[in-house]
């Protein structure tokens, strides 16, 4: 009877998560059954039809903006870090339930989203708050002080941490607690750096995030119709035809679509504040203008990079060249923006590495017995499914463009965030100095400084041209 009781516990507790956990990890894993034609071809529609509605859902937002961009990436998060919260729930369970679990877990992906968010943003919010005194008396401590108020926010969840131990469930305890750290460090924080990408321009977030969206479509197409050779255990749909077809259509999509993202300067603009539906206007960066470029000039750049072997057998080989193509390709020259150029790297990353971020995840359900982590996209399986390689092209894209694409500039933000750090004193000093320099420039009248200097008396000596 006891035995009975203990199984219907367990299938009612089976039957209240929706994902599958096998305890006894060490059993052998079952082989994938063979899939039909027809059921091939079903998946396939319903796969076709939410991705395409994706698409339009993400275009929708970009139009909308760079403020709800930044949003839409935040709701992402939230549902990739409740997939995993669930599968850790699942996965380290107790007889007995733990205190404040949800509230500790939510607690700290919050703080963590503040602390980044934030750091990413900081410029922005300052140009917005000090744009009017109510909101800048509001929130100007709270900007000026954001990592110690971060700080303090996890040490007082960290306390409440440990306040919560229970004895008996301690080890379960310690583990949600390295199964929280763990869901934000991999997921939460990668993936922060798109808003980053978002404000130094749209492209520099929808260019890559929809690489990877194409190399998933481009490999899935290619391994659908070609597909015969395995390519990873981890994944044993994969073969080396869609990985091999991903790749090329990957780059050919990314060669135009730079090209053509690259026309739109809402796309191209930084934004510099956080309004929504304002349209932006700016100077195209060199990086979007089109460029001539003699192939010669790029292959000598390229093999004087490499090792002097390798450049031996090249020159080898280009000797064996017929002497008609070899004059038709010192000769050649084309036009393309910079931009094009750096997309296909992008791309290449997209579509080599990228994967594996997906192979991670393949294997990580594998560990749990899992098919998919959701069912929140139909054909596609949860949303951790579809933003498993983002994670890994977020901080790409990110360190690609401050490596190779952002240039030294300083912005309005910059500036106010600078001055945030001075004392009451030289902030005041400033503001007088900056008056001075806008009176001689005629672009405010010199009555406005003096009746700076009649406000704040004699504490600051300023001489004042004349109105």
């Amino acid at each position: 009877m006891a035995t009975l009781q203990k199984v219907g516990a367990a299938s009612r507790a089976a039957r209240a998560t929706p994902v599958e956990y096998v305890e006894d990890a060490s059993e052998p894993e079952p082989e994938p059954k063979p899939v039909d034609r027809k059921t091939k071809l079903r998946s396939f529609r319903v796969r076709t039809v939410s991705t395409v509605a994706l698409i339009a859902t993400f275009i929708g937002i970009i139009w909308s903006g760079h403020v709800p961009l930044m949003f839409f990436i935040l709701m992402m998060q939230f549902l990739v870090a409740r997939e995993l919260f669930r599968i850790a729930y699942v996965a380290e369970r107790s007889k007995r339930s733990l205190p404040l679990l949800r509230t500790q877990q939510w607690y700290f992906f919050f703080t963590a989203v503040f602390w980044l968010y934030l750091r990413f943003i900081k410029n922005n919010l300052l140009v917005e708050v000090t744009s009017d005194k109510t909101l800048a008396r509001l929130f100007y401590w709270a900007l000026k002080h954001h990592s110690l108020i971060s700080y303090s926010l996890y040490m007082a969840g960290f306390v409440g941490f440990v306040l919560s131990l229970k004895k008996g469930l301690y080890l379960h305890q310690f583990a949600h607690y390295a199964w929280t750290h763990m869901i934000i460090l991999i997921t939460t924080v990668p993936t922060s750096f798109f808003v980053s990408n978002i404000f130094s321009g749209l492209i520099w977030y929808v260019l890559p995030a929809f690489l990877i969206v194409a190399n998933d479509i481009c490999a899935y197409l290619a391994g659908f119709f070609f597909g015969r050779t395995p390519l990873i255990k981890l994944s044993p749909k994969k073969t080396w035809e869609g990985f091999i077809g991903g790749f090329l259509g990957t780059l050919v999509i990314a060669f135009f679509l730079a090209a053509l993202m690259s026309r739109f300067k809402w796309m191209t603009c930084p934004r510099k504040d956080l309004t929504v539906f304002k349209g932006l206007d700016c100077d195209p960066d060199e990086v979007f203008v089109p460029e001539t470029y003699a192939l010669s000039d790029l292959t000598q750049d390229l093999v004087s990079r490499l090792p002097d072997t390798m450049i031996s057998y090249l020159s080898l080989m280009f000797e064996a060249l017929p002497a008609g193509l070899r004059h038709w390709l010192a000769d050649l020259t084309f036009t393309v923006a910079p931009i094009q150029l750096h997309a296909l790297s992008l791309a290449s990353f997209a579509s080599i590495i990228a994967p594996f971020g997906g192979f991670f995840a393949s294997g990580f359900k594998r560990a749990f017995h899992m098919k998919d982590f959701g069912d929140t996209i139909p054909g596609h399986g949860g949303v951790t499914d579809r933003f498993d390689c983002q994670i890994l092209m977020a901080v790409f894209a990110y360190c690609y463009y401050y490596s190779y694409i952002s240039k030294p500039e300083v912005t309005l933000g910059d500036v106010l965030s600078m001055a945030t750090k001075l004392n009451d004193h030289d902030q005041i000093l400033l503001v007088g100095k900056l008056a001075n320099l806008l009176a001689g420039e005629g672009l405010i009248p010199g009555s406005i400084v003096d009746g700076l200097r009649n406000h704040l008396g004699e504490r600051f000596t300023w001489e004042v041209p004349d109105s």
